[in-house]
C-alpha cells in the first residue's frame, strides 16, 4: 500500500446535546470575543439562539449575511467584520455554505493581499483564527475538510481554497441543530453526502480508510435519508444523517471527489444551482460513465445500498447500482433533468469547457474524461 496521509478537524464532539460543550471548546482555543457566521434564516427560526444562549459569558457579534452558493465578496465583507470588531475566532452555524465562509474568514482576516490570491492549494501562509464549525444540515461534510468553495460571479466558476490551515479546530455534529431543514434540503444535502462517500470510494487516492468510512456512510443514509426526509421530527434518523454526512465528508476529505463535482461545479457557478442539487442531478449519469473502470466498487456499493448481489455479474451488479441511485433520488424528489432549471440546451457546449478545465478533481476520477465526453454526459443528463 502506498503512502498516504488521513486528516480531519482537530477534535470532533458528536450527539445530541454536544453543543453544550461550546463554551468549554471556547476557553480551551483562548477565544474570547467569537464571531457567529450564519444566515438570516438560522437566525429567524432559532437555531441560532441555540447556540448564543450559551453564551453568556462570552462578548459576541453575528453576522447574518451567508447566502446560498456564497460569493467571495461574502467572505470579504465578513472579514471586515471580523477584523473591525476585534474577533478572536469564529464559530460557523448552517450549511457549507457557512462553514465555508467562516474558514475563509480565519485566513483572509490574517492575509494583508487579496482572498482571491489565496486561490488554489497550500497556498495560504499562515493559520488564522480558531474555526468552530457546527453543521446544520447532513450533506456537506465541510466541518471537517480542508476546502473552502467559494463563487467567482465574473468568471462564473467555483474556485476552492485549499489548505490543511483550514480544518475547523473544534466540528460539533449534533442532530437537533438538523431539525429546522426543509425537507427539500434534506434530501438535497442527503444525495449530496451520498455523492462524497461514492466519489471518494471510486477515487483512485482512495485508502482502506477511507473505504471503510465511505461505505458506512453509504448504508446510514440508504437506510436513514428516506426516514429524515418523510419525518423531520426522527431524531434517530437525523442523527444518522449527520454521522453518515459526517463520515463521508472524512472520507473524500482524503480521498477527494470527481467528476460528479467536476461537472456540477458549472451549475452552481453560471446558474446558482445550490451544490447539493447540482451533484445529485449529474450522479447517476456520471456513475453511468464510471462504472466500467471499477466495477468491483460498484458492487460494493450496490450491497451498501441494499442490494443482494450474490447471484448478479459485476456489470449486472453495477447496473443496479445505478438504478437504485436514480430510485433513491426520485422518492426524495430531486428534480430530474438539466432542462427542469431553464438551463438552455446550447450552453452545454462552454459547460463542458469550464468542467474539463477542473483537473484539480477530474485526476481523482477513476475513468479519464474528455471534453467530449463530458458534453456527452451533460447531454445524457440534459
Amino acid at each position: 500500500m502506498s503512502i498516504s496521509s488521513f486528516k480531519i478537524a482537530n477534535k470532533l464532539i458528536t450527539g445530541e446535546g454536544a453543543t453544550s460543550r461550546i463554551p468549554e471548546e471556547l476557553e480551551r482555543l483562548k477565544v474570547k470575543k467569537p464571531l457567529i457566521i450564519t444566515d438570516k434564516i438560522l437566525v429567524k427560526v432559532g437555531t441560532v439562539a441555540k447556540v448564543t444562549d450559551l453564551l453568556e459569558e462570552f462578548t459576541f457579534g453575528i453576522f447574518d449575511g451567508v447566502l446560498p452558493e456564497p460569493e467571495f465578496s461574502i467572505a470579504e465583507d465578513c472579514s471586515e467584520v471580523f477584523i473591525k470588531g476585534e474577533h478572536d475566532g469564529v464559530i460557523a452555524i448552517g450549511g457549507g455554505s457557512a462553514i465555508d465562509i467562516a474558514k475563509a474568514v480565519s485566513v483572509f482576516s490574517a492575509y494583508e493581499g487579496s482572498g482571491e490570491e489565496l486561490v488554489g492549494t497550500d497556498l495560504v501562509p499562515d493559520k488564522g483564527a480558531p474555526i468552530i464549525a457546527i453543521p446544520t444540515t447532513a450533506g456537506t461534510g465541510s466541518e471537517v475538510t480542508n476546502i473552502s468553495i467559494l463563487s467567482d460571479k465574473k468568471a462564473q466558476l467555483k474556485k476552492g481554497v485549499v489548505s490543511d490551515f483550514l480544518l475547523p479546530d473544534v466540528a460539533i455534529v449534533s442532530p437537533e441543530m438538523t431539525i429546522s431543514m426543509p425537507p427539500s434540503v434534506t434530501a438535497a444535502s442527503g444525495i449530496d453526502a451520498l455523492v462524497h462517500a461514492i466519489e471518494a470510494y471510486i477515487s483512485i487516492n482512495r485508502s482502506p480508510i477511507t473505504d471503510a468510512l465511505a461505505l458506512h456512510a453509504m448504508k446510514l443514509i440508504a437506510v436513514h435519508l428516506p426516514k429524515a426526509y418523510t419525518n423531520p421530527n426522527n431524531i434517530h434518523s437525523r442523527e444518522m444523517m449527520a454521522t453518515a454526512s459526517l463520515m463521508a465528508g472524512m472520507a473524500f476529505g482524503n480521498a477527494g471527489v470527481g467528476a460528479v463535482h467536476a461537472l456540477a461545479y458549472p451549475l452552481g457557478g453560471r446558474y446558482s444551482i445550490a451544490h447539493g442539487i447540482s451533484n445529485a442531478l449529474l450522479l447517476p449519469y456520471v456513475m453511468e460513465w464510471n462504472k466500467i473502470s471499477c466495477l468491483e466498487r460498484f458492487r460494493d456499493i450496490a450491497e451498501a445500498l441494499g442490494i443482494q448481489t450474490g447471484h448478479l455479474s459485476d456489470m449486472e451488479a453495477a447496473d443496479q447500482a445505478v438504478n437504485r441511485m436514480r430510485e433513491l433520488c426520485k422518492s426524495v424528489r430531486i428534480p430530474d433533468g438539466l432542462r427542469s432549471f431553464d438551463i438552455p440546451e446550447d450552453a452545454l457546449e462552454e459547460m463542458a469547457e469550464d468542467a474539463s478545465q477542473i483537473d484539480r478533481l477530474l485526476k481523482n476520477n477513476p475513468r479519464v474524461l474528455t471534453k467530449q465526453d463530458i458534453f456527452e454526459i451533460y447531454q445524457e443528463a440534459y
